[in-house]
C-alpha cells in the first residue's frame, strides 16, 4: 500500500501526519485490498475573513477509485468528517463486491 500525505499552502507537521495515519487505520481495517492512498490537506482563502481548511482523499482499490473531500474551519474536524465519509464509502464498496459472489448454479439432470 502506497501512502502519500501532502499539503497545499500548508506544511504537514508530524502531528498532522500521525493523526491522519491513526484515522486511516480504521478504514484500512475494513478493506485489505487498498492499493494506493493519497491525502491532500489544504488551506483555502474563500473570503478575506473566512479561511477554510480542506482535506481530500483518493483511495485506489482493485477496480475502483474512491474520492472524498471535506472542508471545515478546523483541519482536525475536517479530517474526522472526511474519514467518516470514507469509511461509509469503503464499507458500501465492500458490500457491493461481496454481493456479486453467488453460488454456482447446479446442473439439471436431463
Amino acid at each position: 500500500m502506497n501512502l502519500t500525505i501532502s499539503g497545499h499552502h500548508l506544511e504537514v507537521t508530524p502531528a498532522l501526519r500521525e493523526y491522519v495515519l491513526t484515522k486511516l487505520d480504521r478504514v484500512t481495517r475494513h478493506f485489505e485490498q487498498v492499493v494506493d492512498i493519497s491525502v491532500v490537506l489544504s488551506v483555502e482563502k474563500r473570503r478575506e475573513k473566512e479561511r477554510r481548511q480542506k482535506a481530500d482523499v483518493t483511495l485506489r482499490v482493485k477496480g475502483r477509485d474512491i474520492f472524498v473531500e471535506q472542508a471545515h474551519e478546523d483541519l482536525y474536524a475536517a479530517i474526522d468528517q472526511l474519514m467518516d465519509k470514507l469509511d461509509r464509502q469503503v464499507c458500501r464498496h465492500k458490500d457491493k463486491v461481496q454481493q456479486h459472489h453467488h453460488a454456482a448454479a447446479k446442473r439439471i439432470a436431463a
